[in-house]
């Protein structure tokens, strides 16, 4: 089974209470085995404007992404995430050779 990954592109609006999100969205992570490969840092945009925040993180499958992004603890952090940042976010199927 591959595994799948949430790629999101974030501008954030307010970085004090985006830790909010961060806190909150922490248990469904954790209960659906979320790995982070990326999370904010230094990037260059190759093509197009680019956002200020780029997170990968990776699931054991398109199942638990899934799962993950309509769990109850995840739609409370979206809720707090939407007030203070401006997201695009796919979930991606991984490639399995």
């Amino acid at each position: 089974m591959p595994k799948a990954y949430w790629i999101a592109h974030v501008d954030v609006r307010d970085p004090e209470r985006y830790k909010d999100y961060v806190a909150t969205a922490r248990p469904a992570f954790e209960r659906y085995g979320a790995k982070f490969l990326a999370r904010g840092g230094a990037y260059q945009a190759m093509e197009g404007t680019g956002r200020g925040r780029n997170v990968v993180i990776e699931f054991p499958s398109m199942q638990a992404a899934t799962d993950c992004y309509h769990s109850a603890e995840y739609q409370a952090a979206k809720q707090i995430r939407q007030t203070v940042a401006d997201a695009e976010m796919v979930i991606v199927e991984g490639y399995e050779a």
